[in-house]
């Protein structure tokens, strides 16, 4: 599922520039991927589209984060001393390592609330047990390009470099 993504991610810059499922099927069939990863990664996205459009944050700077009747408001805007605490199921699935990147993420300013709840929501819909940091990482740039926000280059450089290949200073 996570190489139909990464191939979603790279032809399709903007996800709105994507095709409709039916059309992304074909073309993902003649790209040559298997017909369940398919599947998988359509059903996946059919979720991260709705996490999407249905978490909006409130009381951000946006002039479109007032509550809309068709765009249920889903999460409240985080106050300053809040905390996110994860649930047994999101520990075990996720486990520590993924959990620290997103913590990472977060205190580095590039994770606001609002789209690590997205990040939490398909991380807990994607295979693993626990989920591999290298899935997470495709997630947070699917959630980036859902939202139609293409994360910096430092962020970028970080969410697709392999850490293994890294040199220590």
């Amino acid at each position: 599922m996570f190489e139909v993504l990464v191939y979603v991610y790279e032809n399709y810059w903007q996800g709105d520039a994507c095709p409709a499922p039916r059309q992304l099927s074909r073309k993902l069939i003649a790209a040559g991927f298997e017909s369940d990863e398919i599947e998988a990664a359509l059903t996946w996205l059919s979720g991260l589209q709705v996490a999407a459009h249905n978490t909006r944050a409130t009381g951000s700077d946006k002039e479109d984060a007032a509550p809309r009747p068709e765009h249920p408001v889903l999460l409240q805007a985080q106050s300053a001393d809040s905390m996110r605490v994860y649930s047994v199921a999101e520990q075990d699935h996720l486990g520590a390592e993924t959990l620290g990147f997103v913590s990472f993420l977060e205190s580095a300013g590039v994770l606001p609330p609002h789209m690590r709840e997205i990040v939490m929501d398909r991380a807990m819909a994607a295979p693993g047990d626990p989920l591999d940091l290298d899935d997470l990482k495709i997630i947070v740039l699917m959630v980036y390009w859902s939202v139609g926000e293409e994360p910096d280059a430092l962020v970028l450089d970080e969410l697709c470099e392999d850490a293994h290949y890294r040199v220590a200073h």
